[in-house]
């Protein structure tokens, strides 16, 4: 019997440039989704950030299991650019990966660049309005 809608992680398993942004969401891959999203080597990944949110190395989890295939991780902040905390930072540098943090427009924009030229880039973006 059906048991109605079923709500599952959000994953993509594969790497795509970033369509466009904006209203709450993302579209990539002839596809949309609503709310933040890990674009890592593993895959397009939901994440549950939203701006204003703590930046802490706990949130950013599954950026460091998956720090084999990045050298690169663009932090899309939101509407403004904040910097990072050193904590994050720190965990980030000690797995390998440099980081730099912008809005989500420029992380977007940077991200398609690097991932068209086959870098080893990620980017963790959150959503903005």
């Amino acid at each position: 019997m059906a048991k109605g809608i079923i709500m599952r992680d959000a994953h993509f398993p594969g790497r795509a440039p970033v369509d466009a942004y904006g209203n709450g969401g993302f579209r990539f891959a002839d596809m949309s989704h609503r709310g933040s999203l890990l674009m890592l080597p593993s895959g397009v990944h939901g994440w549950d950030m939203a701006e204003g949110d703590p930046l802490t190395a706990d949130r950013f989890q599954q950026v460091l299991d998956d720090a084999d295939g990045i050298e690169v991780l663009l932090v899309g902040t939101g509407m403004g650019m904040v910097p990072l905390p050193a904590e994050l930072k720190a965990a980030l540098k000690a797995r390998g990966i440099a980081s730099d943090p912008m809005s989500t427009g420029a992380a977007v924009r940077t991200y398609n660049i690097m991932l068209a030229e086959e870098r080893a880039v990620a980017a963790a973006l959150i959503a903005v309005v």
